[in-house]
Parts: C-alpha cells; structure tokens; sequence
C-alpha cells in the first residue's frame, strides 16, 4: 500500500503528542502522552493516568479534556509514548471507546513507512456498536470544494468504502483554516456498482461524460477495481452564515 500524504492538521496533531510524551519522564504513573483535534482546529492534550484500579488511557483523558473545552467532534487523535517511543496506537478498549464517540475520527498509527492515519472503524472491524451514545457525524471534502458546498451547487458526492449515515452532519473541508466547516444534511445514501454507474445516478451535470467521472475516481482511490460498490451521497447545507 502506498503510503497517503498527511494533512498539514494531521501532522499538527502528531507532533502535538510527541512533544508532551517528551516531557515525560521519571513518573511511572504517566507514561504516554494524546493530543486530539476538533472541528474548529483547536488542538486538546492529556496524559495517561496509570493505576492498578485500570486508571484511564492518554486517549480517555484527552477526550475528558476536549469535552471540557467545550470540543464538538474530534477528527484526528495520536498518542505517543515517554523515552522516544514514538506514536502508539491505542488499546482496545480505546478503539471502542473512540468508535462510539467519535466514530468518524481519524486515528495516528505507526508504520513501516512512517506516521499514517486509519479511520478509527478500520482499527476495529466487526465490532460492536453503542447506538445510545449519539455522536454527531462528520463528512469530510477537499477544501476546494467549499465555495459550491455552501452555495447550493455541489449537493452530492461519490464514495468508496467511506460510510456515510443519513441525518444531520458537520461538513469538515480539511485543512481549510478560513471556513472549515458548515452544518448540513445527508439526505440518501445509494449504492452501486462502479463499472454500471450512469451519469443520472452520480448526479453529474447535463453532458458531462461518466467514463472521465470513473477515472476520477480512480485517481482518488488508488486500485479502485471496476466492479467496485461505490455510495452516490446526496445532501443539504444550511446558509454559509451558520458556519463555524
């Protein structure tokens, strides 16, 4: 797999973790440091608490943290352990946690080819889910698509193995300092086959070709087979001035 390119935020959030997990030190009780980012771009930190009682995870800490900031959802979170340790991924019971809270986080893991980020349901696959917890949901754009989001004009997308649930969402535009996110509505979520996709069912504009609308999307998804399950999501967005 080739690795992805990080976001500039992203990386903010990694060297946000490795830097507390660096002032560590001599305290059996805090070994690993987690920073988390939320929507508005603002960066939480914790530590963890270790107790043989089973005290709380970097990770736990820094959403107690974010939470009391006054933090909607989170969409990147790292950890990083004391003496050089680099990025950790989170425990179990982390992953489950952050999945039922915060189900369309990001999560920084260490690789072979360096620093990558997962989405936190691909760390805990077949899992069980905790629908009473009510997360708000997150969908993520390229941040050139902001203007047409907000104004009406772009009022679908098309995805791959990115689960999107009908209702109210933030929209994040990714690295988008100047707007970064509006309130919105996915209105439908409809599946099909990417090699019998026709121009009416991805939404395309009059005349546009859907042969060229295919091979965009596969320069967005890399290995993208032909027969692939493609999601056709369409959605509203409240005016720009709602915008946080």
């Amino acid at each position: 797999m080739v690795p992805v390119q990080l976001f500039e935020s992203e990386l903010r959030v990694i060297e946000a973790a490795e830097r507390l997990a660096a002032g560590l030190g001599g305290d059996p009780n805090h070994t690993v440091a987690a920073a988390a980012m939320d929507t508005a771009g603002r960066v939480h930190v914790g530590v963890n608490v270790h107790h043989f009682t089973g005290g709380p995870c970097a990770e736990l800490v820094v959403l107690g943290a974010a939470a009391t900031a006054g933090a909607g959802p989170l969409v990147t979170i790292a950890a990083a352990g004391d003496g050089g340790r680099g990025l950790v991924p989170p425990c179990g019971r982390c992953r489950q946690v952050l999945l039922d809270l915060h189900p369309d986080v990001l999560v920084a893991v260490p690789t072979a080819d360096g620093p990558q980020v997962r989405p936190v349901r691909k760390l805990l696959p077949d899992t069980y889910f905790f629908p009473d917890a009510a997360a708000r949901r997150v969908v993520r754009f390229n941040k050139r698509y902001y203007e047409d989001v907000a104004a009406g004009r772009k009022r679908s997308t098309v995805r791959h193995d990115d689960p999107i649930a009908v209702g109210p969402a933030l929209f994040l535009f990714e690295d988008d300092e100047a707007h970064r996110t509006l309130d919105g509505t996915v209105t439908g979520v409809e599946r099909h086959r990417l090699d019998r996709l026709t121009a009416a069912q991805a939404r395309l504009d009059p005349g546009a070709s859907v042969d060229r609308f295919r091979e965009g999307l596969r320069s967005h998804y890399p290995g993208l087979p032909a027969d692939a399950d493609v999601d056709v999501v369409t959605f509203t967005v409240e005016a720009p001035d709602a915008a946080r």
